[in-house]
């Protein structure tokens, strides 16, 4: 368990506050949907290229929010989306209902829509796969988090590269994935806001990509190139040690990243806005 430090407890009681009033987190007892089964795996990814489609992202303006993280070392590291934690006051990893562990440093990426996160310890972390070769058109993936402040997840298959331009806030523009939405969460509708920051596992249960956007009109998921990744934990200078988590399929993925959940592996982000903190 993570270690809840009195410093932050005002924080934590802010943080509390958000989770009860706007969402609950408790794990779901119902099931995903019948998925389609994914065609099968096709072509390998080719290299980023000048010529890859292009998409416009919009980054808003520094509010208080929550997102997904999960972690990549037992020594507390974890990855996120830029997005989800930049700018703010304070950052927390809610670990139970109405706790929160504090979010000791925050280390963004300047190139990519990546962030590192570090608390005390995690009590499970999970197994990169930064390697793009063997990456095959067709794939799948499964993205998981807490869309709209719950726990759910999404299933995907891979399309190709696309060069995602973000706009706003800040301004970067970085080669990511692009994934065909396959089936989701049961009841769960609309938009998958919450998820930012998720891992991506491929079916052998190895973290392919850290998911940081959608277009719910293309049915598209966008997810960070591991070549990104690798370049944010050399530039930090952050070892993963993770082992994979268990295999994943369309028949069992709704189980297995509830599992992910309970084991903290992969945990909710909770992002304290300027102005909305309590007072000093």
């Amino acid at each position: 368990m993570l270690r809840i430090v009195p410093d932050w407890l005002l924080y934590i009681i802010v943080i509390a506050a958000v989770v009860f009033v706007l969402f609950r987190i408790d794990q779901r007892a119902d099931a995903p949907e019948a998925l389609p089964e994914a065609p099968q795996a096709g072509a390998f990814l080719p290299p980023p290229s000048m010529y890859d489609p292009e998409v416009l992202v919009e980054v808003g303006p520094i509010s208080s929010g929550m997102g997904s993280a999960f972690a990549i070392s037992p020594d507390g590291w974890w990855l996120t989306a830029r997005h989800v934690v930049d700018g703010c006051d304070a950052v927390g990893l809610i670990v139970s209902r109405g706790a929160a562990a504090p979010v000791r440093e925050v280390k963004r990426a300047l190139f990519a829509d990546l962030a590192l996160l570090k608390t005390d310890r995690a009590p499970g972390a999970l197994a990169l796969d930064t390697s793009e070769r063997h990456f095959q058109i067709g794939q799948r993936a499964f993205h998981v988090g807490f869309p709209q402040g719950r726990p759910g997840e999404a299933y995907s298959r891979l399309i190709g590269r696309e060069t995602l331009i973000a706009r706003g806030r800040y301004d970067v523009e970085e080669p990511v994935l692009a994934w065909a939405e396959q089936g989701r969460t049961s009841g769960l509708r609309g938009s998958l806001a919450g998820i930012s920051g998720g891992p991506a596992l491929a079916s052998n249960g190895q973290v392919i990509g850290v998911t940081i956007a959608e277009s719910a009109r293309r049915g598209r998921i966008y997810t960070a190139a591991p070549s990104s990744i690798l370049r944010l934990l050399r530039v930090e200078q952050v070892e993963p040690d993770g082992t994979p988590s268990a295999r994943m399929s369309a028949e069992n993925y709704g189980q297995q990243s509830d599992e992910l959940r309970r084991g903290l592996q992969v945990a909710q982000v909770v992002c304290v806005g300027p102005g909305d903190g309590p007072p000093v």
